[in-house]
């Protein structure tokens, strides 16, 4: 069963931890099964890549790799980092900024 993330598609991270440490960029895609995100510009790896009809050129292609949810930090709206918590708002479920309490 997988865990829930407090992370989404579309938020702006820092990397805390590994070879991409102090690294910033959106999230593209949320691997929820592995614990994992692909973020933009971070972790990136080449991708040795042979001539197709798509890409008749082939040769070696950069790429983004999934980092895990553990070493990234959501960025709120000052520009630091924070823990994300949930709390009830008319009814709803919605996300908040530990630091600030603001919600996200």
């Amino acid at each position: 069963m997988a865990t829930k993330l407090k992370i989404k598609v579309g938020d702006t991270v820092r990397v805390i931890a590994g070879a991409s440490k102090g690294q910033e960029g959106k999230i593209q895609k949320v691997l929820v099964e592995k614990n994992k995100a692909i973020v933009e510009g971070v972790n990136l790896i080449k991708k040795h890549e042979k001539p197709s009809a798509s890409s008749p050129q082939g040769g070696i292609k950069e790429k983004e790799a999934a980092i895990h949810i553990s070493n990234l930090s959501l960025i709120d709206g000052n520009g630091k980092t924070t823990r994300v918590g949930y709390r009830m708002e008319d009814g709803k479920k919605v996300r908040f900024a530990k630091t600030t309490n603001d919600t996200i």
